[in-house]
């Protein structure tokens, strides 16, 4: 039978009605993609708001049933820990005490809710008095090697609190060898590490630096985080932590690296995370407040968008907004 000739293809046919377009609908979005980030702050009874952030607070210690039951009810079952503990010191003691904030939390979030998967962010920079990642050296440069075992150390309480992933953010090299081996040797050769492998040095994150009260008190991090112009670097990072041990990669921020988040799900085999950070969330969000644009919308194109570059997990402070907005639409 002869094909018929049309000058023109009928690409709407496929677009007509809502039906049709989630039939065909490429890329998949639900709340089992999503991690949602928690600040939650030693000495803080009940909630705080974060100025920087709309919608987003600090929590303290006996907030948090309540955060993981509503969590639960959401469908949001992945929250990543960041700690503001009661005291600072030169070396983040406060990181890796059995009674630190976070590992306060992430036991008090168990009880709550046991299949809560909890990941707990690995850095010193909440934690010394100084906001570095790292330890200093006598000349006053983030010394690497040295932060090393205290990284470790860190990990290992998180472990030993009940964290089910562990997210160094620190970008010492060699801490994800460094993370494994004491992971291991101290009976967690079953908890996986998520590696922020392409972590780059960026404007994008202000807010959260209010938030977590983790501003460097000099200097900046660009020493050891990647630098925003190169792009083969972050494939080297990722490939480099997955030799060292890591289960899953992470690239941040998301929405100014879409390409690089591609780059790092084409070259591996491993889950590919995406940070949708505080900056990206306080423009969309002071955007939508103005009226300038459509937040609901915004919010699920921003993370279809990187879901679609190759994003299996997105960590993001829109995670309750998404939800709450497809649960009205029921």
């Amino acid at each position: 039978m002869k094909r018929m000739e049309s000058s023109f293809r009928r690409h709407r046919r496929l677009r007509r009605t809502a039906s049709l377009r989630a039939l065909v609908r490429e890329t998949d979005l639900s709340p089992a993609h999503f991690v949602y980030p928690l600040f939650v702050q030693a000495g803080l009874h009940g909630r705080a708001p974060i100025e920087s952030m709309p919608g987003q607070d600090r929590l303290g210690l006996d907030a948090l049933t309540a955060e993981a039951a509503e969590l639960r009810e959401l469908g949001i079952r992945s929250v990543l820990l960041f700690g503001l503990p009661s005291y600072k010191d030169e070396v983040g003691s406060s990181g890796w005490a059995e009674d630190g904030i976070v590992q306060k939390a992430v036991r008090i979030l168990k009880e709550a809710d046991p299949e809560l998967v909890t990941i707990g962010d690995v850095c010193l920079c909440e934690y010394t008095s100084h906001g570095h990642c790292g330890v200093l050296s006598g000349d006053g440069q983030v010394d690497n090697d040295a932060s090393l075992p205290l990284l470790a150390g860190m990990s290992v309480s998180l472990a030993d609190a009940g964290c089910d992933i562990i997210a160094p953010s620190d970008m010492m090299d060699g801490r994800i060898g460094a993370i494994r081996s004491a992971l291991d040797a101290s009976g967690h050769s079953q908890t996986p590490i998520l590696s922020y492998a392409a972590k780059f040095a960026s404007a994008f994150y202000g807010p959260f630096r209010e938030a977590a009260e983790s501003t460097p008190a000099f200097g900046d991090r660009r020493g050891y985080q990647a630098d925003g112009a190169n792009g083969r670097i972050a494939l080297d990072e990722a490939l480099t932590d997955i030799d060292e041990g890591a289960d899953m990669v992470m690239v941040k921020p998301a929405l100014p690296y879409l390409d690089i988040i591609r780059d790092v799900r084409a070259a591996v085999n491993v889950p590919v995370a995406a940070y949708n950070v505080s900056g990206e969330y306080s423009m969309l969000m002071a955007a939508a407040e103005r009226g300038w644009i459509d937040g609901e919308r915004a919010i699920d194109e921003t993370l279809t968008a990187i879901r679609r570059a190759g994003a299996d997990i997105i960590i993001t402070y829109h995670a309750k907004q998404w939800c709450r907005a497809q649960a009205s639409r029921r």
